[in-house]
């Protein structure tokens, strides 16, 4: 297998932007309101229990971030974020329309289309897939990991449906970013 610039690149900026993500959810870096504002702002948008769901989101973010990075289970990383993508669109963005500058969900969109191409074309070299011999890519296991991510997003949005009760920590908006929970006077600016 050649090496193939494109997709190496595409897999560090994509994962590690991933990987800030998720930490921004965990434990408040960069920017982030860590785990008790995270869940405020997920219990606020109805998905109960906001803490878990943090969580998982956080924790999806980060490891699917880390398996691109790396381009170790690829498909699998990118099922991961796919699904934190269509979550937060389908909770956060969808309703604003497309465009970022209004909220909308083109970033999003943007992150899904790349975590795509990735496992369509592979990882890549250097990748520990490559290296171990545990690539699955192809238009194929694109479409099955674009599947998954979907069918794992609407498991979650089924979840969320609870009773909204839990309210604890900072307002926060569902990926944990500052601009979520700014004044509606401004316009919020859209992440994942």
């Amino acid at each position: 297998m050649s090496m193939r610039f494109g997709i190496v690149a595409l897999r560090a900026v994509v994962g590690a932007l991933f990987i800030g993500h998720g930490l921004q959810k965990l434990a408040g870096w960069f920017g982030g309101h860590g785990l008790d504002g995270t869940a405020a702002g997920f219990a606020q948008m109805g998905m109960s229990p906001g803490r878990r769901h943090a969580l998982a989101a956080g924790l999806s973010e980060t490891a699917g971030g880390l398996s691109l990075v790396t381009g170790f289970l690829t498909p699998l990383g990118a099922s991961a974020v796919t699904g934190t993508m269509a979550v937060a669109i389908a909770k956060v963005h969808g309703s604003k329309g497309l465009w970022n500058t209004g909220g909308g969900y083109e970033y999003n969109l943007v992150l899904g289309a790349a975590t795509f191409a990735i496992v369509a074309d592979g990882p890549g070299t250097p990748s520990l897939d490559s290296r171990l011999g545990t690539e699955w890519s192809g238009p194929g296991v694109a479409v099955a990991q674009l599947a998954a991510g979907l069918l794992g997003a609407a498991a979650v949005m089924r979840a969320a449906a609870g009773d909204g009760s839990e309210a604890d920590g900072p307002q926060a908006g569902a990926n944990g970013d500052r601009a979520a929970a700014a004044p509606q006077s401004a316009p919020a600016t859209a992440t994942s």
